[in-house]
């Protein structure tokens, strides 16, 4: 079972996660953390974006995100809980190690 963090947990994310940021206010509410990623290219933030998309599969959590030309922004949170949660932090851990 998905459990949402603690607010301990939440408040260590900004030692553990530096290049992520709360969100200011999530889509539907929901508390999430952001990163945004600059490519040289729309080619190289494509090929990062099915890497990512791999990512997201092996761990069965999936990021809300969106792409323009060479920008990819990536939102993390767990729908399920109501706000972040042990899965949203393995995520962007695993995606902090290929960006």
């Amino acid at each position: 079972m998905v459990e949402k963090l603690t607010d301990a947990a939440r408040a260590a994310l900004v030692d553990l996660l530096p290049a992520w940021s709360f969100a200011q206010q999530a889509e539907g509410g929901l508390d999430a953390i952001e990163r945004k990623f600059v490519f040289k290219d729309f080619a190289a933030a494509f090929a990062f974006m099915t890497r990512v998309a791999l990512l997201a599969e092996a761990h069965d959590h999936h990021p809300d995100w969106s792409n323009v030309y060479n920008r990819v922004s990536i939102r993390l949170s767990t729908h399920e809980v109501g706000g972040l949660s042990e899965r949203d932090i393995k995520l962007a851990e695993a995606i902090d190690m290929i960006g």
